[in-house]
């Protein structure tokens, strides 16, 4: 059986999750980081695309302020084309996999595919035979979509904040081409909804197609 996917995202009001720049945006507060990090405590991998790295150059680790003796998954990142910088902050700490579609020697780095993009189905049996059960996909949002479109994501959970960004080009929390016709919608039933630091969290589940 793959691994449980949750894709977990902080949004604005009107559904942006950066500048149009992709300049990062510090949507949520301490209640809503404290969740995240307690979330990352609870599951086996966290991943993210290369852009979140270029962009934000994230630890993708579980803070010890939050959590108490956190043991940190797996960090793993799509970068179909190599450019993950090898300055970058994910590889300070614990162990990485970066989901490429190259040949290479490094056993961090494993091919997905021979196409443009990582075949995430590939990659869900390879983290499947690592021990993976559960799956933490934190963006970005052509990441999100893909996962999304793969009908791979088993519960959606979107912090909503109180501000407005604006901009027909900020990034969302499902980028890429987009549904392409209304059969191909894929629908949510809501599980919770929570109001917490200035905003709500609401918490999905994907329904599945027939």
């Amino acid at each position: 059986m793959r691994p449980k996917v949750v894709v977990n995202v902080a949004m604005s009001a009107d559904g942006k999750i950066a500048l149009a720049d992709k300049t990062e945006v510090k949507i949520s507060g301490e209640e809503d980081f404290a969740r995240v990090h307690e979330l990352r405590n609870e599951v086996d991998a966290i991943l993210v695309g290369i852009g979140t790295v270029i962009a934000d150059d994230p630890k993708l680790t579980v803070k010890d302020r939050f959590v108490k003796d956190p043991k940190h998954p797996l960090k793993v990142v799509l970068d179909s084309k190599g450019k993950t910088p090898k300055n970058s902050r994910l590889f300070d700490e614990g162990k990485y996999l970066i989901a490429t579609t190259l040949d290479r020697s490094d056993p961090n780095w494993i091919k997905c595919g021979n196409g443009k993009s990582v075949d995430l189905n590939i990659l869900m049996k390879e983290l499947q035979e690592r021990g993976v059960k559960q799956l933490l996909v934190e963006g970005g949002g052509e990441v999100i979509y893909s996962f999304f479109e793969e009908g791979l994501v088993d519960e959606f959970y979107v912090y909503v904040g109180s501000m407005m960004i604006g901009g027909k080009n900020a990034p969302t929390p499902a980028d890429g081409e987009g549904t392409k016709s209304i059969d191909e919608i894929r629908g949510l039933q809501l599980i919770s909804y929570t109001p917490m630091d200035d905003g709500i969290l609401l918490k999905y589940r994907v329904k599945k197609i027939d």
